[in-house]
């Protein structure tokens, strides 16, 4: 049987501040909180959970307690779309204003896609709609 992606985690020294962070900018809800734990889920996963079968759940992202800052640039990160290409540039100024800052991992300037970092550092890409 293969396996299924269950989760990513992500490690931070406030998982309560990053997750909310996170939880506005997807526009996903707590599915569980403690203070050295935060999962976030799609809000449309709620509704279809009763009806699911465990190896059916979507993946989450889980924000984990650590004792230390983040150090150096990811070796995994996310690409998140917009729904169409005219939301990009809204997007990316609406995660602008919640924190998110623009940083140059040498992507140059002619590449399709924005690099940004959440508020602790993370980095992750606005691309193109994936719709159109």
């Amino acid at each position: 049987m293969p396996l299924r992606w269950y989760t990513n985690v992500i490690e931070t020294t406030d998982p309560r501040r990053l997750a909310g962070w996170w939880a506005q900018a997807l526009d996903w809800q707590t599915a569980y909180a403690s203070d050295d734990e935060m999962v976030l889920i799609p809000k449309w996963a709620e509704e279809l959970l009763p009806k699911l079968e465990f190896h059916q759940v979507p993946p989450g992202l889980v924000f984990v307690k650590v004792d230390h800052e983040k150090q150096t640039k990811n070796r995994i990160h996310m690409d998140l779309a917009p729904h169409t290409s005219d939301d990009r540039d809204a997007e990316i100024a609406r995660l602008e204003a919640l924190g998110a800052t623009r940083v140059d991992i040498g992507q140059g300037p002619d590449v399709p896609w924005t690099v940004l970092a959440d508020i602790d550092g993370n980095e992750f890409c606005v691309l193109s709609s994936r719709e159109e």
